[in-house]
């Protein structure tokens, strides 16, 4: 038991990290509280990561209800997942903001409260992407108690995410915008592993279903 959660801590851990991409996302934050006080930077990202987090629990915890009121299969969940995850990580890989995780943060005009729900927790750390990861890891480990471990695990990455947004502009000042560059690139490279092993994954669980076909 305590072998398989050394296993599967950093497995989660990684993929989570990858998916939020704090180190990537702090030029986009930076840009968004501009030169705003200490006291608003810290209530933004604070209500950025605290809904980023309540997204992905609550599809953690509940997520097997919704599969059930829509009829919607695990094999099809992480197909469908990993090409979403696939496709973030490529972006990712070739140097681009993940599209399908982001939305249009320039042209928002909303006060920083609002934009610290949406789009900064909402799509930008709590995306499609990011669901379809903690989906495919709770439907993997199939154990209430390794649930619980994904979800802390989040908070963990969450928390991570949290002092690495407070300190975004010494971030900025000390990387340079390769560096920058560089680290969202290996997330990308960690993100289309774990997206490849998700559509394995979901094609092999389809198989499972239709034994001796």
């Amino acid at each position: 038991m305590i072998q398989q959660l050394a296993l599967f801590f950093p497995t989660v851990f990684l993929g989570f990290f990858a998916m939020l991409n704090p180190i990537g996302n702090a030029p986009v934050f930076i840009s968004m509280v501009g030169e705003a006080d200490r006291r608003l930077i810290k209530r933004v990202a604070f209500k950025a990561v605290i809904t980023a987090f309540t997204i992905i629990a609550l599809f953690s915890l509940f997520g097997h209800l919704i599969f059930r009121m829509f009829g919607i299969t695990l094999p099809a969940f992480q197909i469908a997942g990993g090409i979403i995850v696939f496709f973030i990580g490529y972006d990712l890989l070739k140097g681009k903001s993940a599209s399908a995780q982001h939305s249009d943060i320039q042209a928002n005009t909303r006060s920083l409260d609002d934009m610290a729900i949406s789009p900064l927790g909402i799509p930008l750390l709590a995306g499609p992407g990011t669901i379809s990861t903690a989906m495919n890891f709770v439907g993997e480990a199939n154990n209430f108690l390794y649930t619980v471990v994904i979800v802390l695990i989040f908070a963990l990455v969450c928390l991570i995410t949290y002092y690495i947004f407070l300190v975004s502009n010494r971030i900025a000042e000390r990387l340079s915008p390769a560096l920058i560059k560089v680290v969202s690139r290996i997330m990308g490279l960690i993100l289309a592993v774990i997206a490849v092993q998700m559509f394995i994954n979901g094609i092999f669980n389809v198989i499972k279903e239709f034994p001796g076909k």
